[in-house]
């Protein structure tokens, strides 16, 4: 079993910067590949990025690719969206997850545990 605590939302300007944590809980953090996905009001819940268990390997959204950067730290047993350049499409609330398995995760019936989210709003 594993918990998932987000932090690091809020609320910025068009072209700053912002810094989410997800924090677990639980045993064998290092094993997990992890994903942050993010949902706009009334649409669905989209994949964002994606890390393997080691932090070797990441996987971006095209819609994020070069502006956002996920990053896995097993022995503080967290992992991070570094966002920049943000934009008021980036405006959405924030989920990180977790899988007990080895691969670059997209899809979200691929992750076995959820955290409750942190909102994201972006003003022009």
């Amino acid at each position: 079993q594993v918990q998932l605590v987000e932090s690091g939302g809020g609320l910025v300007q068009a072209g700053d910067s912002l810094r989410l944590s997800c924090a677990a809980s639980g045993r064998a953090f290092s094993r997990y590949a992890m994903g942050w996905f993010r949902q706009a009001p009334g649409k669905e819940r989209d994949f964002v990025a994606a890390i393997n268990w080691s932090g070797g390997s990441t996987y971006y959204a095209d819609s994020v690719k070069g502006r956002l950067t996920i990053s896995k730290d097993n022995a503080k047993n967290t992992v991070y969206l570094q966002m920049n350049s943000l934009k008021p499409g980036d405006t959405a609330v924030y989920y990180c997850a977790a899988a007990d398995g080895y691969g670059v995760l997209s899809k979200k019936n691929e992750y076995d545990y959820w955290g409750q989210g942190t909102q994201v709003t972006v003003s022009s």
